[in-house]
């Protein structure tokens, strides 16, 4: 930037380049801001409305293990996210990390990967937010609102987040947490509630073992899902430049946001099972569970059941887009992806090119998305649903996002092997690490193994190919610019 700003104009934490860089609002987020922003992201109405009724029919009772099975594994993911962040916060994340290790090459197509994996996870909650809107209008018979298609809500819904989002960090991050406490308070009270009227069949089965259908294959497939039920958690570290004290503050609300969602997940989980009386099947027909079990507990009431899950997608496509996009950002003022990704608002200190950029590409799925239902015959048949959309959306985006977990975990050792080899901790930097990597190899088995229906039997080759274009990308542009090897990483979010 050739514009300089003084500290009296813009306030002392506020510096707009170090060295030519582009640099956002620095210092204005505290840790309760990142922890709630990251919980936010996961947005645990939203994941667990649409989530668990599959989780049930996958694990039977014992679905709540299938849970605690994937916080655990997130804890192995949260460990690595951390300690890169106490040597190197950066508003990169991952792309930065694994850059930083592995080379150009692979910091870029870690950039491509992550960016269209994220985009395509944000397209699900995009056209979920409009659909469940749709759907809470139906349940209460709004006259004249009620026929609107879900995907004019989508709009309406996202040009106002997109305002929110570029009007700053600070203003958007409240109120992403703001809907989060609200969501959280509602599931919180519908679960006990569910839990006293229910007593009489309050057991110990739901955290049996042998409760498991089909025992670990049961767990196992639906673990992917579980897994995606904490998409999100890595939010505070994309946040690290705004943070004050990254290196502290961001491995501290990555994991008291992952301890507070487990439980959280665990006992919304539990209620539902007792709320059903532990009939898995009626559990895993009814479109929604947990409203269905508001309903029998708050009767009116279960309003704010609904209203908690808008919310909380309302909350996740904040939170989430401001993180994630980012991540974006940062790969294009480091000229992993294009230059004009990388800029700025020159008051508000927002990448307001990256987040449009992000959100337009959400939308492109979307579109590309409803394109193909009406080539393939659906029309405006179920396959149009937003449901169906938040489904097919995340499973394809979670499976690139895997894919870049899995190689932050297998960087972290040689990071720490090569940057910073007297901090080297054989338990932090290796076994955790690797046992990170084998969580990850389960979903991703499950995701890609053959058999699954159309359209899911298409995603292993689809991200594939997306690897491929990824990798030719990368050669082509590092060949063309070596220098982008010293880039990576370059913007430390504390210097």
């Amino acid at each position: 930037m050739t514009e300089a700003f003084s500290p009296e104009s813009l306030g002392a934490k506020l510096p707009v380049a170090d060295g030519g860089h582009e640099r956002l609002h620095r210092g204005v987020l505290g840790p309760i801001d990142i922890a709630a922003a990251t919980m936010a992201n996961i947005g645990p109405a939203m994941s667990f409305f649409f989530g668990f009724g599959f989780l049930a029919y996958t694990a039977g009772v014992a679905s709540p293990l299938t849970i605690l099975a994937a916080g655990i594994a997130i804890a192995f993911l949260a460990n690595t996210l951390s300690e890169f962040t106490k040597v190197m916060p950066s508003t990169g994340g991952f792309i930065t990390f694994v850059g930083k290790t592995f080379g150009a090459r692979t910091g870029v197509t870690t950039a491509l990967l992550t960016g269209i994996g994220y985009i395509a996870a944000m397209a699900s909650v995009v056209g979920i937010v409009g659909g469940f809107f749709q759907t809470l209008l139906q349940n209460y018979n709004v006259s004249g609102l009620q026929s609107v298609p879900w995907g004019i809500w989508t709009l309406v819904f996202l040009a106002f987040a997109a305002f929110m989002m570029i009007r700053g960090i600070s203003v958007s991050t409240k109120l992403a947490g703001f809907f989060f406490a609200f969501e959280m308070l509602v599931l919180v009270v519908v679960s006990v509630a569910a839990l006293i009227k229910f007593h009489g069949h309050l057991s110990m089965a739901p955290f049996n073992p042998k409760n498991i259908t089909h025992g670990f294959t049961g767990l196992a497939a639906g673990f992917p899902l579980a897994i995606y039920l904490f998409i999100g958690w890595e939010n505070s570290a994309a946040l690290a430049e705004e943070t004050d004290n990254p290196r502290k503050n961001v491995p501290k609300a990555v994991f008291t946001s992952v301890v507070i969602m487990s439980v959280s997940y665990l006992l919304f989980a539990y209620s539902t099972v007792i709320g059903f009386s532990g009939d898995i099947g009626k559990l895993s027909s009814s479109a929604i569970p947990f409203i269905t079990v508001a309903k029998g507990v708050l009767g009116a009431a279960a309003f704010f059941a609904f209203l908690a899950g808008m919310t909380s997608t309302l909350g996740a496509l904040i939170a989430g887009t401001n993180s994630q996009a980012r991540l974006v950002f940062n790969a294009g003022r480091e000229g992993l992806l294009p230059k004009f990704i990388g800029k700025v608002h020159a008051n508000r200190r927002t990448p307001v090119n990256s987040l449009l950029f992000f959100l337009s590409g959400t939308l492109l799925i979307i579109g590309v998305w409803g394109l193909g239902h009406l080539l393939g015959g659906h029309g405006a048949s179920a396959g149009m649903s937003a449901g169906n959309l938040f489904f097919e959306s995340s499973t394809f985006g979670t499976i690139l996002i895997l894919l870049v977990y899995g190689m932050s975990n297998l960087a972290l050792p040689f990071y720490y092997k090569k940057h910073h080899p007297d901090l080297f901790n054989g338990f932090r930097h290796g076994v955790l690490p690797i046992l990170g990597l084998i969580t990850i190899l389960v979903p991703l088995y499950y995701l890609a193994k053959p058999g699954q229906p159309t359209p899911y039997n298409w995603y292993p080759y689809m991200a594939l190919a997306t690897v491929i274009l990824a990798v030719i990308y990368a050669v082509i542009l590092v060949n063309r610019d070596p220098s982008i090897g010293e880039r990576i990483g370059s913007i430390v979010a504390d210097e």
